[in-house]
């Protein structure tokens, strides 16, 4: 009995070929990744951008820049108003200036998209709670009364009859107890039985009568081989957890696309912004050029030419009108987007940028993006999941593969009374004790069905890793694709830029000419007409440069998962691992990726909130707050980085959250298929 006590208390082991497998997979792993980054690994230093533009070959003085920098360009905007046509109901357009700072941290509050997401992971735990119940203790309790009077055929001596001629009796049947499944995968049961028999048959005398049978009995089933050890009996409550973390991983990728949606979302608001002013002064240009060729129309303007002049007007009126639509369609994304209470989609209220385009360069460094990457998007931890979960249900289908043997040991003490409280009392004595030890043994012959699930276990843990080299992959292209717009976009504003100066000086000089030198006739008006077109255009040109240099640097964080940290959002979540201590499934980051000068940064950014009951919460607004999440918190902190600005460097800055940092396996398998050395012969130990 205390051999059968023991083993309730066994955790479970792993066989040493399982550990050896996974050790081989781990290494695998490893060399694929460092595979990745080898070429980035070999110049980590840091590229700072250079800023190409120059405006030398235009020979042009500082004072007649300052001119040009009045006549175009996003600065001499600055005072211009907003005039706009009147909303959907009429009215004049009310309008309402947004900062990016603030959109970003309405969106991640109060988006519907984000509201939906975070209570995946409160479902998830859910799920672990149901998992875990598998392990409390059971209360049952069956209870019965029987009254019997039956006939009953008697033995016949010379045609008389021998024997009683029926029964009659009362019982009360009364079972009761608890029991508990344990970690070894066996079940402790603790019952206590209690039988009252009061014999009523004629004629048939008992003793004692009524009897009081009590019982008290202890019972051990542990299995021995199939569905021995905790790898086997907890994996249920592991592949939740990781469900759980799946959950967690899945809101924080939809909270950095989130992010990163809105982020794009402001920036298209600044370039419509931007064209309909554009685009307005434009039409301004052209209305004195058309009025001043209707008035040479008894000099020298011809029908034609007046003709022309009014079609260009009344082309550019087109072009603003449908500016403005452009404008408001962005304004209505973006408060989509930020689901802001104030701003509503249904509101007529114009949102409009307050924050300016910068084009300043950056300094980067393509390795350590690389590492932030794979240490802190959730999609690589996703990925490490599925590798964990395909092992977990492999370990299990391994064990399946092993025969039946399960083994019973029972003790159960007994006491006969005709008085209830004599029959308990009795009980303890130990007087009648009976013992059972059973074993019950099965194998299928060929054991085909467990067979056939362990290779599809293989199979599935194959895909998996498969599966995150792709997603490595993919990260890795993501990344350098963002990187890539990064430098091209800052190259292209200095082209723009210059071309931009360029056509300003064109029309300048051509305004020059004609206050002195040029005659004022059509064709000249005809010539500025086209000037300020083209002027206009490379205007536009440049703002869309600088609008996408804005996007790609936020593509840049989105790509590395740091989306949340640049905007100063704390994502916090709890060790969702408490209390499970098996070996299956178990990766850990490199300690060569990890920056130790940033360490006590990433600690912060990652901070576990040990009093967290509920890993699906954020801190919202007060309207949005949901007291039945208590535990995920993403709070934005009330001071903020100038977004505008552009970020010093895009070093790697974080390490990995806890999370993270315990699951992210190191690399992956240099072979077209991950290697599986283990043998194919079922072990338990």
């Amino acid at each position: 009995m205390l051999t059968g006590l023991g083993l309730l208390n066994m955790s479970g082991c792993v066989s040493p070929l399982y550990d050896q497998a996974e050790q081989t997979l781990r290494e695998s792993v490893i060399d694929s990744v460092r595979r990745e980054i080898a070429p980035a690994e070999a110049q980590p230093e840091p590229v700072t951008m250079k800023h190409t533009f120059q405006v030398d070959p235009l020979n042009l003085k500082p004072a007649t820049i300052a001119e040009l920098e009045e006549m175009a360009g996003l600065d001499s905007y600055q005072n211009d108003p907003l005039v706009i046509s009147p909303d959907l109901q009429g009215m004049e357009q009310k309008v309402v200036g947004i900062s990016l700072e603030h959109a970003i941290h309405a969106a991640i509050q109060q988006n519907l998209s984000v509201q939906f997401a975070r209570l995946a992971p409160g479902i998830a735990e859910s799920q672990v709670v149901a998992a875990q119940a598998a392990f409390d203790w059971i209360l049952f309790s069956n209870s019965s009364f029987s009254s019997t009077d039956q006939p009953r055929t008697s033995p016949a001596i010379g045609g008389q009859a021998v024997g009683l001629g029926s029964d009659i009796r009362k019982v009360v049947d009364i079972t009761s107890g608890i029991r508990r499944r344990f970690n070894s995968g066996g079940q402790l049961t603790i019952q206590n039985q209690y039988t009252y028999t009061n014999v009523l048959t004629p004629g048939l005398s008992t003793a004692p009568n009524p009897a009081n049978l009590a019982n008290l009995s202890f019972q051990i089933d542990q299995p021995l081989l199939r569905g021995f050890g905790s790898d086997v009996s907890l994996a249920q409550i592991r592949v939740s957890s990781n469900a759980q973390k799946d959950a967690i991983a899945q809101l924080k990728s939809d909270l950095l696309n989130n992010a990163n949606q809105t982020e794009q979302a402001y920036w298209q608001l600044v370039q419509s912004h931007a064209d309909l002013l554009i685009l307005r002064r434009l039409l301004q240009r052209g209305i004195q050029v058309r009025d001043t060729v209707k008035a040479r129309i008894q000099l020298d303007a011809t029908q034609a030419q007046v003709a022309d002049a009014v079609a260009r007007v009344e082309n550019r009126r087109a072009d603003v009108l449908r500016a403005e639509n452009t404008l408001r369609q962005a304004s209505d994304q973006l408060k989509a987007l930020i689901n802001d209470p104030q701003l509503t989609v249904g509101s007529e209220i114009l949102l409009v940028p307050v924050d300016r385009l910068i084009d300043e360069p950056v300094v980067f460094s393509l390795y350590d993006s690389i590492v932030t990457a794979l240490s802190q998007r959730p999609e690589i931890q996703q990925a490490i999941l599925a590798i964990d979960d395909a092992s977990i249900r492999q370990q299990v289908a391994n064990n399946a593969r092993l025969p039946q043997l399960d083994l019973r040991m029972q003790l159960k003490l007994n006491a006969l009374d005709t008085n209830m409280g004599d029959a308990y009392s009795n009980v303890g004595d130990g007087r009648f004790i009976d013992y059972l030890v059973g074993l019950v043994f099965e194998q299928p012959l060929g054991n085909r069905l467990a067979e056939s699930g362990y290779r599809q276990r293989r199979l599935e843990r194959m895909q998996a890793v498969v599966s995150y080299r792709n997603t490595v992959q993919q990260i890795l292209l993501e990344l350098k694709g963002a990187l890539r717009d990064v430098r091209t976009n800052h190259e292209l504003i200095a082209q723009t830029r210059q071309a931009r100066i360029a056509g300003a000086e064109n029309l300048r000089s051509l305004r020059v000419e004609m206050e002195t030198i040029r005659s004022l006739d059509t064709n000249t008006l005809d010539l500025q007409l086209r000037r300020q077109e083209s002027l206009a255009i490379a205007e536009q040109a440049e703002v869309a440069a600088l609008v996408n240099y804005a996007t790609a640097l936020s593509r840049i964080y989105a790509a590395m998962g740091t989306s949340l940290k640049k905007s100063n959002v704390q994502f916090q979540i709890q060790d969702v691992n408490q209390g499970l201590d098996t070996q299956a499934g178990r990766w850990w980051i490199p300690e060569s990726w990890a920056n130790p000068d940033t360490a006590d940064d990433a600690q912060q950014d990652a901070e576990v909130d040990a009093d967290a009951e509920n890993p699906a919460d954020m801190e919202t607004d007060e309207d949005m707050v949901d007291e039945a999440d208590p535990a995920l918190n993403l709070e934005a902190e009330p001071e903020l980085s100038d977004d505008t600005q552009a970020p010093a460097d895009l070093e790697a800055d974080d390490l990995p959250d806890p999370e993270v940092q315990e699951s992210l396996p190191e690399a992956l398998d240099d072979s077209d298929a991950p290697v599986e050395p283990e043998s194919d012969e079922p072990s338990a130990q």
